[in-house]
């Protein structure tokens, strides 16, 4: 089976974003929000997934997640907005989980 990796933003009722990369998006965003990650995200109560892409490379998503890190506020909230206009919680919204293994 490929297996996917993901880059992610998060925010909070305040908009504070914050970006991360995991290779299962669905227990990742679950951890969030359950308060089960330490640091900035559960001080913060970031929790709502807003913008996620998928890569099939480590180093791609980890390029990536550095790239995004470096933009200006404007320019993440611009790139959510693209797709996200009305910042909805993706993980209520969206099937996270990924699909069965197929055997062969």
């Amino acid at each position: 089976m490929e297996e996917n990796y993901y880059v992610y933003l998060l925010t909070n009722r305040s908009r504070t974003l914050y970006i991360g990369v995991t290779n299962c998006l669905a227990r990742r965003i679950e951890q969030h929000k359950v308060r089960q990650v330490p640091g900035f995200t559960r001080r913060y109560n970031i929790d709502q997934l807003v913008y996620y892409e998928t890569f099939h490379e480590v180093l791609d998503a980890l390029a990536r997640e550095k790239q995004l890190k470096g933009w200006s506020r404007k320019k993440k909230i611009a790139l959510i907005e693209r797709v996200n206009p009305n910042w909805v919680d993706l993980a209520v919204t969206t099937d996270l989980t990924p699909p069965p293994e197929t055997s062969r």
